[in-house]
């Protein structure tokens, strides 16, 4: 499992759903985030798997652009 920027977001991006499969077809999954781009997007339930990309956490408002993250010093 990804840690995201804030727990908001680690709950959100992780969504696993009972009765969907597909987080595209879930009305509880808000954000895709893609491992392999590193990108996330608010998901549009329209029935197909668009999603529009975000640059900025909607919760605590971090970068979300791997550019742009601060990198933890630990």
């Amino acid at each position: 499992m990804t840690t995201h920027c804030c727990e908001a977001m680690n709950h959100r991006a992780d969504v696993r759903c009972d009765e969907h499969d597909d987080p595209f077809a879930c009305p509880d999954a808000l954000i895709d985030y893609s491992a392999e781009s590193q990108e996330y997007g608010l998901i549009i339930h329209d029935g197909g798997t668009s999603s529009i990309t975000v640059d900025f956490c909607p919760w605590c408002g971090r970068s979300l652009s791997p550019r742009g993250r601060v990198q933890d010093s630990a």
